[in-house]
């Protein structure tokens, strides 16, 4: 059942706390998953020839940017773990206090981040600070407050985006779009959706065995290629979506 889009069902130090406690919990029997197995590879593979410095922020166990050399930060000891051991350069921090100098990565990733702070302002502004000029930017959101659902509770969300809203935010910490795909990894089968939020909802560790075992591989596997348009493409028929941003200094 949809709700209310201006009904907020966290927030602040209750927002984080939770948002903390399910992942460690999603992550704590879960393995990592390689960044080749999802639909982002044919995109960020040509992105790495000029990427010597990378950053990706709350990946847990499913990194998009490859392991080895690239810098994560996350809120979960669980997938920070796993990633260190992989080879990548881990950091426990949250997106609104990123702990890097300016201007130092070529290419980062936020991948369903900004949704679940309660002040994403503070994301956004780091975003921009920790950005080379003419850095890329991959970010993806959910979009359309009026399309809130009970999975959007289950995972931790603050809000969905306006489009508007995330455009204007994007431009006014120095990001233009330059490619818009539709994105998400719920399944579009409306039975798988239903019985992984029955899995999420239900808790316990069996439970999250289920979902981690099951439920995330098949709806991998089961990604339809990304459908990329030049610009702010229109997102009326998205509920989900990736974009691809230059970090510039130009007025906007």
């Amino acid at each position: 059942m949809a709700l209310s889009g201006e009904t907020v069902p966290r927030s602040g130090e209750n927002l984080l706390t939770f948002n903390r406690q399910f992942y460690d919990t999603l992550w704590s029997k879960a393995r990592l998953v390689s960044p080749e197995q999802f639909n982002t590879w044919t995109l960020i593979r040509p992105l790495l020839l000029h990427a010597a410095r990378r950053l990706e922020v709350g990946p847990g166990l499913r990194p998009r940017l490859p392991i080895a050399g690239t810098s994560f930060v996350d809120i979960s000891f669980r997938a920070l773990s796993q990633l260190r051991v992989a080879g990548g350069l881990t950091t426990m921090a949250a997106a609104g206090a990123l702990p890097f100098s300016d201007r130092e990565f070529d290419l980062i990733s936020a991948f369903d981040i900004i949704e679940h702070l309660d002040y994403d302002e503070a994301a956004f502004a780091e975003l921009a600070r920790v950005a080379k000029q003419g850095a890329t930017l991959l970010l993806s959101a959910p979009l359309h407050p009026a399309r809130w659902t009970e999975f959007d509770d289950a995972v931790g969300h603050c809000r969905r985006y306006e489009p508007d809203q995330l455009l204007v935010k994007l431009r006014q910490n120095g990001f233009v779009v330059a490619r818009t795909a539709g994105f998400g990894m719920r399944p579009r089968s409306q039975l798988l959706a239903r019985l992984g939020l029955w899995f999420l909802a239900s808790g316990g560790q069996h439970a999250m065995w289920c979902y981690n075992a099951i439920m995330m591989p098949l709806a991998a596997r089961l990604q339809a290629g990304l459908q990329w348009r030049e610009g702010f493409a229109p997102t009326d028929t998205m509920d989900d979506v990736l974009l691809v941003c230059r970090r510039t200094d130009e007025p906007q």
